[in-house]
């Protein structure tokens, strides 16, 4: 998974990134987070617009970001196979996908990770996609 689809999760509640996280609560699926990735995460929920958008203050974003991270298989990350990405900032994306062994990676930003997921064994997948499959 990726910010956008935590990010969307928290804003849209009917949307398909609230669906994933859903499954996840239920155990259908499974959220694999490194610690880089868990602070990136925090960090663009924390943003100003992200919470307008989703009418939250900072506070109940933290409940909803501590909740995400609760959810999540931690991932240690053992090596780093930089750069593979167009945008250095989707690099933890990837290496937590590799490291966690992910059957795939969920984003709306597809374009931005390219074939670099599928030289892993990870396939690359839309929200509304993993729905289906889930």
């Amino acid at each position: 998974m990726d910010t956008n689809v935590i990010v969307a999760g928290m804003c849209s509640p009917a949307g398909a990134s609230a669906a994933i996280l859903r499954s996840i609560r239920r155990e259908e699926a499974a959220l694999l987070l490194s610690v880089p990735l868990a602070i990136e995460y925090e960090a663009v929920c924390q943003r100003a617009e992200h919470r307008l958008a989703a009418g939250l203050n900072a506070r109940q974003v933290d409940i909803f970001v501590t909740a995400v991270i609760a959810m999540a298989e931690p991932v240690e990350t053992h090596l780093l196979w930089r750069p593979q990405l167009r945008d250095p900032n989707d690099e933890i994306v990837l290496e937590a996908a590799v490291n966690g062994r992910a059957d795939a990676l969920v984003t709306f930003n597809v374009r931005d990770f390219g074939k670099a997921p599928e030289r892993f064994g990870v396939e690359l997948l839309l929200p509304r996609e993993t729905i289906v499959r889930i």
